[in-house]
């Protein structure tokens, strides 16, 4: 396809092939209309002649008939003269009758009619005439206003005439101009579809690639078709693109670079706390055990944090690598198991109904959805209170509720809970903020899955917060009779 250098000018370009049609179809109605106008002009004219000639034919011959018949009474020479003058007129008539468009028969009754008055004027100006010659005449001339009267009615079907041709060709013209009027409007509307794809698909290519960029994904190159304009914007949209993917790989080198460094000198920081703790070198006044205590609790924050950030920047390319059936019910046992000391010390019971869920993904990935959602829900749950877990099914998706009973998530912080380093309101009992990376890897993996993560209140209405968990079921898994059954499980936090 030819595109214009300039985006400006295919779109004039799209607006003047649309519109030819639609002229086409206008100059020739305008051209029909015209040639129609005309037609209809000469038809009347030539009506209006017609009708004034055959009516001033039957005057004359009229006149002849009784100048006739007055001669023959009077035998008067002057009345031979002035018909002789008159006669000349008759003629005249009658051949500004025979130049308009009369049919074959009233050309023929013309032609009989100028026949008979030469033969009778003949027989008129004859010095013997023979003993008839009057009869002869007298209903010659009689017969020539008969006929004379004929043609004025034959003018009259000549008008009528002319008018159904009008008529007709009106007709005829009309439905011309409504078969070419749906042709032009098709073949214009074909055009504008046309172009308005052309045209819109570059459009949708940047759009495309910004969405693409948008979301991290510099993986796929960019390519712009079109005019030149947006050729060598989708090529500048391609550098940015490339620079973009040096720079996260630049800045991921660096953060691996960086983590690695900083977990070797953490390690030993977090064992030389922990043989200090054990009393390895010696017995430890109790401001010293604080000291030692909140050098532990940092160094293991810091060694979370550093986790979290090599975890999500992993997850940015992030695709399920151990693929296998996954029972999502045994799954959230063994994480509950795994709080149940975090749980125990802020007195925390979880409350689980879990229905058995078969999914097919990467089950370390899985937990670490899980693990992140019922950590969030420890740090914010109010001490002594319960931490509910419902694992149902519907439709074709596993869906997992994680409630708690904390301060909820604020509706203008929801939209932007789940991106990376976001950090909402501070625990309450001022416990120290995590990385802000939890959730975040938690939806990269459920995306990853197939599924999804979203925030809601809770049902009942009450204070906390509720978030669902969708993953996709097993093929051939769903809610069949064996499948609905349900298991209540109480887990207290014991040490």
């Amino acid at each position: 396809m030819y595109y214009p250098r300039s985006f400006l000018k295919f779109i004039l370009l799209g607006f003047l092939l649309v519109s030819l049609p639609l002229l086409y179809a206008l100059v020739e109605l305008i051209v029909s209309l015209d040639r129609l106008g005309t037609q209809s002009q000469q038809a009347v004219l030539q009506a209006a002649q017609a009708g004034h000639a055959s009516r001033q034919l039957y005057e004359q011959a009229t006149t002849l008939e009784r100048l006739v018949r007055q001669h023959l009474i009077l035998d008067d020479p002057q009345l031979i003269d002035d018909y002789a003058r008159l006669r000349l007129d008759f003629r005249q008539t009658s051949e500004q009758l025979s130049q308009l468009p009369l049919d074959r028969g009233q050309l023929e009754q013309l032609e009989r009619l100028t026949d008979s008055e030469s033969r009778l004027f003949t027989l008129l100006k004859a010095p013997r005439r023979p003993p008839n010659a009057k009869t002869t005449l007298a209903e010659g001339y009689a017969n020539i206003a008969e006929g004379a009267q004929a043609m004025v009615t034959a003018t009259t079907r000549l008008t009528e005439r002319e008018i159904e041709h009008i008529q007709e060709t009106a007709a005829e013209g009309s439905k011309r101009w409504g078969y070419l009027a749906l042709a032009a409007g098709l073949i214009a509307l074909a055009l504008a579809i046309l172009f308005a794809v052309l045209i819109a698909r570059p459009i949708r290519q940047l759009d495309q690639a910004i969405r693409q960029m948008g979301s991290a994904d510099f993986t796929h190159a960019i390519e712009v078709n079109g005019p030149q304009d947006m050729r060598y914007l989708g090529q500048r949209l391609e550098w940015l693109r490339s620079r973009l993917r040096e720079l996260e790989e630049q800045q991921n080198r660096f953060l691996r670079h960086v983590s690695h460094e900083l977990k070797t000198p953490l390690t030993a920081v977090r064992e030389g706390a922990e043989l200090l703790r054990d009393r390895v070198g010696g017995e430890l006044s109790s401001e010293q055990q604080e000291i030692v205590r909140i050098v532990r609790e940092n160094t293991l924050s810091l060694q979370k944090l550093i986790e979290d950030l090599l975890t999500y920047h992993q997850t940015r390319s992030v695709e399920p690598q151990t693929l296998g059936p996954v029972a999502l019910a045994d799954v959230l046992r063994r994480v509950m198991r795994e709080h149940k000391l975090a749980a125990f010390a802020r007195l925390l019971t979880f409350e689980a109904t879990l229905s058995p869920a078969i999914v097919v993904g990467d089950g370390e990935k899985i937990r670490a959805i899980i693990d992140n959602l019922l950590s969030n829900a420890i740090k914010y749950a109010p001490r002594s209170s319960p931490i509910k877990l419902d694992l149902a099914i519907e439709g074709d998706f596993a869906v997992l509720d994680v409630i708690d009973e904390g301060p909820g998530i604020d509706p203008d912080e929801r939209p932007r809970i789940f991106e990376s380093f976001y950090q909402g309101k501070i625990a309450p009992g001022g416990r120290i903020k995590g990385s802000g990376l939890g959730l975040a890897i938690a939806r990269e993996y459920a995306l990853a899955h197939g599924g999804r993560i979203e925030v809601f209140d809770r049902a009942d209405g009450a204070r906390g917060a509720r978030f669902r968990l969708w993953l996709p079921l097993a093929a051939g898994f769903g809610p069949g009779p064996a499948r609905t059954s349900t298991s209540t499980v109480t887990l207290e936090g014991e040490a």
